[in-house]
């Protein structure tokens, strides 16, 4: 496939060790002859932090089986050499989800290489930045919208937005605004107010009036529609707060991944609960959202939900991150 000097030129990537029980992450030098024998190598030029690449990072054996390894769900870059006939040298790709980064090396590097059916090409109107400010993050909010909007409309009634400070939150809060939608962000982080209304949320709601457990089977039906982030009390308690027919997508667990509530939100009110995995979205789905985040969905000012970092930085930003203290999202640019 490629040359043997090609195999032999090293690059940049941030490698996790394990040390007498301990994870460190640095960046090092690596080989392209390192990398697993797939038919896809791509010079990754852009990268993103989620909060799946951290828990990599710092060990999490959920995530990562094997050390060292380089994290790094999201890639977006040029193809260098492919044995598929469905890109060619200089293609331009995104390459997010299946096992990148978590037990195949990932994007926190210069070069990747995976299956060729794990990459779509970059859309038109869309640089790779912008795909990275999306990642999967931005795949996964486009995807509860996509299932939300075949059900709701606009002038159905207001639709929540749980998590709205964080990666796939902010994503869902501004696209469903470019939309159209009536959108109430919920939060924890009250200084975060200007940045939501500013992504076109109409309304900004504090996350402690959803966090606790009520025994009540049904709440007032406040919204048409909800994303939730979160799960655990947040999203029974949106659940419970659905108007008739209202429809819900849940796509994480960030404050937990219990779910206690009866069956009378779906049988007396006749809403639904629609899972959202992008991890393994089939790949014309990809497709067709990419294209969609790239055209007619692309929110106004997304360079406003980055911030951009480079391989070195990554260490600080990880242990934000997992504190907690990052909002929106963090671009990675691999030099």
């Amino acid at each position: 496939m490629e040359s043997s000097n090609m195999e032999e030129r090293t690059f940049r990537a941030f490698v996790v060790e394990e040390r007498e029980s301990a994870f460190t992450g640095s960046v090092a030098n690596r080989r392209i002859a390192d990398l697993p024998r797939h038919g896809l190598l791509v010079r990754v030029r852009y990268s993103s932090l989620n909060y799946k690449d951290a828990l990599s990072a710092t060990g999490n054996r959920g995530v990562t089986r094997r050390y060292p390894h380089t994290p790094g769900i999201d890639a977006a870059g040029t193809v260098i050499a492919s044995d598929s006939a469905a890109f060619r040298e200089n293609d331009a790709v995104i390459v997010t989800g299946y096992g990148l980064g978590m037990n195949t090396p990932g994007g926190f590097a210069q070069f990747v290489r995976v299956p060729p059916e794990w990459a779509v090409t970059l859309p038109g109107g869309m640089t790779m930045r912008e795909a990275m400010a999306y990642g999967t993050a931005g795949l996964t909010a486009g995807l509860c919208v996509l299932r939300l909007a075949e059900k709701v409309r606009p002038e159905d009634g207001r639709i929540a937005v749980s998590g709205a400070s964080g990666g796939v939150g902010s994503l869902a809060v501004a696209i469903l605004a470019k939309l159209g939608y009536h959108v109430a962000a919920i939060t924890g982080k009250e200084h975060e107010r200007d940045k939501l209304l500013g992504l076109g949320a109409s309304e900004v709601l504090e996350r402690k009036e959803y966090e606790a457990e009520t025994p009540n089977a049904l709440l007032e039906a406040e919204f048409a529609g909800a994303v939730d982030t979160l799960g655990g009390h947040v999203l029974a308690n949106l659940l419970k707060s659905m108007q008739p027919l209202g429809v819900m997508t849940a796509c994480g667990n960030a404050a937990s991944p219990n779910l206690s509530l009866t069956v009378y939100p779906f049988i007396l009110r006749g809403i639904s609960l629609v899972g959202i995995d992008s991890q393994n979205c089939p790949r014309p789905l990809r497709e067709e959202m990419w294209q969609k985040l790239a055209g007619q969905w692309k929110p106004e000012g997304l360079d406003r939900l980055c911030t951009q970092i480079t391989l070195d930085e990554l260490p600080a930003s990880i242990g934000r991150i997992l504190q907690g203290k990052l909002t929106g999202r963090t671009v990675v640019n691999t030099g």
